[in-house]
């Protein structure tokens, strides 16, 4: 997986490093079991750990004559639901039916006793993960293209109907919004570290404020351009990737996600606030939602600061819950602490956009 981008982030998030002591594996048990359940699987294996995957250690599995991608749950106590590699497996399964871009799933692992947790097994796709979003190097025609692939990809996730793919029981029924509340609430709260007063506004506010929700589609959670990999010589999505918190839902969630970050602060990661995109090549936001609409027949897009309250609210909930992974000994990442510390600004101006919707 070759990466491209920032230097400071590709460095501390692509490639792989040995495994870490506290991440080992008993690989003669994984040789067994992978020869027991994927097809074509030959041995000797071995086994490397992805330097990014702050949620669900990632390792890469290398094997004679082709490679593989394992991730699983982390070991020790968890929140309830987070985590469920079970849900993973089984979006990227369906979705690779349809011709999705997605790697390919070859096994899952709900045994705790071969590796110490669940997990499961899926092709190694190759190609380029772009860690800064201002897409250093690129010409600008190719920044635009890439941009304008990863919009058409997530518009069409979106068009599936996930009866007709396999997936109707993959969510709960019920507005998508008033769910996510009430779940990142209570994740919040589990991890809770310190009062942070702007969430405990942002509790009492969001549920009171919900949008009509129109759609229902597979929501991939966390669909951002470092979540992916594009083709090596393309600029084209060839795989969609870490699907832990995707579920059926408003699709208008996982778009105002992908929005927010051409407001937020660029800090040489995924989001672009700040920077000149037109002069990159880099579609504008208005572009972006007009690409969007236009595949998916959408007027337009309303109430953009609600929904970016709630998505921050959303992420502060997801900082947090790593802040009591680095509490309880979890945390997958040396640089969760960090992540942990995002917490406070990012409620801090959920509260912004919520006051801007009304609040």
């Amino acid at each position: 997986m070759s990466e491209a981008g920032g230097a400071t982030a590709a460095d501390f998030f692509s490639g792989t490093k040995p495994v870490e002591e506290r991440h080992r594996l008993d690989e003669a048990r994984l040789d067994e079991w992978m020869r027991a359940n994927v097809e074509d699987y030959r041995g000797p294996l071995t086994v490397s750990q992805f330097k990014g995957g702050q949620s669900n250690p990632t390792y890469r599995l290398d094997t004679p004559d082709r490679a593989y991608v394992l991730r699983r749950k982390p070991f020790g106590k968890l929140l309830p639901s987070a985590h469920a590699v079970d849900r993973e497996y089984r979006v990227i399964t369906a979705l690779g039916r349809t011709g999705f871009p997605v790697a390919r799933s070859y096994g899952l692992c709900t045994d705790d006793s071969v590796i110490g947790a669940a997990f499961y097994i899926m092709s190694m796709v190759e190609g380029r993960i772009f860690w800064d979003g201002t897409l250093p190097g690129i010409e600008p025609g190719e920044r635009r293209a890439i941009y304008e692939s990863e919009i058409r990809t997530l518009a069409r996730l979106h068009q599936y109907d996930p009866e007709k793919i396999g997936l109707s029981d993959y969510g709960k029924s019920g507005n998508y919004f008033a769910r996510q509340i009430d779940r990142w609430t209570k994740q919040y709260r589990a991890s809770e570290t310190q009062t942070i007063e702007p969430m405990n506004r942002l509790i009492e506010w969001l549920p009171k404020t919900v949008p009509t929700q129109d759609r229902v589609s597979v929501v991939h959670g966390d669909y951002r351009i470092d979540n992916m990999i594009f083709h090596p010589d393309a600029p084209q999505v060839a795989a969609v990737l870490d699907w832990e918190l995707s579920t059926l839902g408003d699709p208008l969630a996982d778009f105002t996600y992908v929005l927010m970050n051409w407001s937020m602060p660029h800090e040489g990661r995924s989001s672009l606030g700040g920077v000149d995109v037109a002069s990159l090549g880099i579609p504008t936001q208005e572009e972006v939602v007009a690409i969007y609409c236009k595949e998916t027949g959408r007027g337009g897009i309303p109430d953009l600061d609600w929904y970016f309250a709630y998505n921050l609210f959303r992420l502060c909930g997801i900082v947090q819950g790593i802040a009591g992974r680095v509490r309880d000994g979890t945390a997958a990442s040396a640089r969760a602490m960090e992540q942990a510390s995002r917490a406070v600004p990012l409620a801090e101006a959920a509260w912004r956009h919520a006051v801007r919707a009304g609040a």
